[in-house]
């Protein structure tokens, strides 16, 4: 019998989300930022992105997604990479444990 458990994991049921994503077809320079950007105008793209994120019907799991693969850049499930940082080093079991 055939041992299942070494076969890859569905791509298309794992990544699925994505195609449901609120930001499909908005310009990816919304959510990540270019180099030198700092004060109000990076804190106005971040919250255009997040605004984004907050009518998002995947929010939760691309905040997931971000958090366990610990995403070093851009806006993911409606916070800064500055703002995951922070959680990571404040909770990193919950975070390890995908809560």
């Amino acid at each position: 019998m055939a041992d299942i458990r070494r076969l890859p994991t569905p791509v298309a049921e794992v990544w699925d989300w994505q195609l449901h994503g609120s930001c499909r077809g908005e310009n990816t320079s919304l959510f990540f930022h270019p180099d030198g950007e700092r004060g109000p105008a990076r804190a106005r793209r971040q919250a255009a992105a997040k605004a984004v994120c907050g009518r998002c019907p995947v929010v939760d799991a691309c905040l997931k997604h971000a958090l366990s693969v610990r995403e070093p850049y851009g806006v993911w499930g409606g916070m800064s990479e500055e703002e995951r940082a922070r959680l990571i080093a404040a909770e990193p079991a919950a975070v390890a444990a995908g809560v």
